[in-house]
C-alpha cells in the first residue's frame, strides 16, 4: 500500500512540470488569441469611422464637383428653391443668394434657372433673395434669370420667381397664392372645461399678444391685421415691379388665390410652359449645371442648435409667412 502510494506521489511529480507547462501554453495561447480578436475589431470600427468620414467629405464636397463639372463649358446655371422657405431649411435666403452669386460670377454661364418646387414660406427670406436677383440683373444685365415651376410655386415662392425675367409652368402647375396668413388657436373654453386656471404676468398691456390661452382682444387683433396688411401690400408692390406689363390684374389677382400653370400664363402670373431643358435651349446652352448651395455640414448642426435655443423667440414670427 506504502508503495503504491510512493509510486503515485513520485508519478504525480513526474507529470507536474509538464501539467504547468500545458496550462502556460494554453493562456499564452488564448492571450494571443484575445489580442488578435480584439486588433480585428479595432480594424473593423477604424474602417467603419474612416468610411463615414470618407462619405460626410464626399456629401461636402459634391456641390463642388458638380460645379466644376460644368467649368471649361458654356452652361445654364439650376439653383433650386424647393420646400419651405425659412431660415432654418434647405431653402434659406443664405443659400439661394449664394448659389445665385456663385452661378453668376462663373464666365461661363449663359443663364441661370430657378427650379421652383415650394408652397412658400417667410416673407423675410423671400424679400432678400427678391432684392438679391434685382441686384445681379443690374450687374449681369446680359444674363437672363429664369423660373422654372415643377409642382407649386406659392406665395414666398412666387414673391421670389416674380423678380426673375420669365416664369415658365407645367401646364398643372399651382402658381400664385399672392396673399400673407398668420394662424394660430384659441384654448380659452378648453381651459375652462378642463377646470384650467390661467396664470399670466406681464411688463406691457400687449406684451401676451394673441396669446392662445387667453381671451382675444379686439384692438390686438385689430393690430395684427393692420401689420399682415402692410406685408400684403410689400408683396403685391414686388409683384408689380417684378411682372410689370405683363400683369393682367384683377380683384383676384392679389386676394390669395392659386391657379394653375395654364390658367396662370392667361392672366399674367406665369409667362409660357417649359422645362429646365427648353428653357436652356432657348437660353443657348443646353448643358445644365447645379450650382445649388448645399451648406457645410458642421454650418448645419450650428445652426440647428442655434435654431434650438431661439425656438422660444421666434415663433411668434415664423408664424407670419407667405404661404
Amino acid at each position: 500500500m506504502d508503495n503504491q502510494q510512493d509510486n503515485q506521489v513520485k508519478t504525480g511529480s513526474s507529470q507536474q512540470p509538464g501539467w504547468e507547462r500545458e496550462i502556460v501554453e494554453k493562456l499564452a495561447f488564448a492571450a494571443i488569441t484575445e489580442q488578435r480578436r480584439t486588433r480585428r475589431w479595432g480594424i473593423f470600427f477604424k474602417a467603419i469611422v474612416f468610411s463615414y468620414l470618407l462619405i460626410m467629405f464626399g456629401v461636402l464636397m459634391y456641390p463642388k464637383i458638380k460645379n466644376d463639372v460644368g467649368a471649361g463649358n458654356d452652361h445654364t446655371a439650376v439653383i433650386d428653391v424647393v420646400g419651405v422657405i425659412a431660415e432654418d431649411q434647405a431653402a434659406n435666403a443664405d443659400s439661394i443668394i449664394q448659389s445665385l452669386r456663385e452661378a453668376a460670377k462663373d464666365k461661363h454661364t449663359k443663364g441661370i434657372i430657378l427650379h421652383a418646387n415650394s408652397p412658400g414660406g417667410s416673407p423675410v427670406q423671400s424679400s432678400y433673395v427678391y432684392e438679391e436677383i434685382k441686384v445681379i440683373k443690374k450687374e449681369h444685365p446680359g444674363m437672363p434669370i429664369y423660373t422654372v415651376v415643377s409642382d407649386i410655386c406659392a406665395s414666398g415662392c412666387y414673391f421670389i420667381a416674380s423678380a426673375t425675367d420669365k416664369i415658365f409652368v407645367n401646364p398643372s402647375s399651382l402658381i400664385g397664392s399672392i396673399g400673407v396668413i398668420m394662424d394660430g388657436f384659441g384654448f380659452v373654453d378648453v381651459m375652462q372645461k378642463l377646470g384650467v386656471e390661467r396664470r399670466l404676468i406681464i411688463a406691457g398691456a400687449h406684451k401676451a399678444l394673441l396669446d392662445p390661452f387667453s381671451a382675444s382682444k379686439p384692438d390686438e387683433k385689430q393690430f395684427m391685421q393692420g401689420l399682415i396688411d402692410q406685408v400684403h401690400q410689400q408683396f403685391i408692390a414686388a409683384v408689380k415691379n417684378g411682372r410689370g406689363n405683363k400683369l393682367k390684374e384683377t380683384p383676384d389677382t392679389f386676394s390669395g388665390l392659386v391657379w394653375t400653370g395654364e390658367e396662370g400664363i392667361k392672366n399674367g402670373i406665369a409667362d409660357a410652359v417649359g422645362t429646365q431643358d427648353s428653357v436652356a435651349k432657348s437660353i443657348g446652352a443646353k448643358k445644365l449645371v447645379d450650382f445649388t448651395e448645399q451648406g457645410r455640414l458642421i454650418d448645419r448642426l450650428a445652426g440647428k442648435l442655434g435654431a434650438s435655443f431661439a425656438h422660444s423667440v421666434s415663433s411668434f414670427a415664423k408664424d407670419v409667412s407667405l404661404r
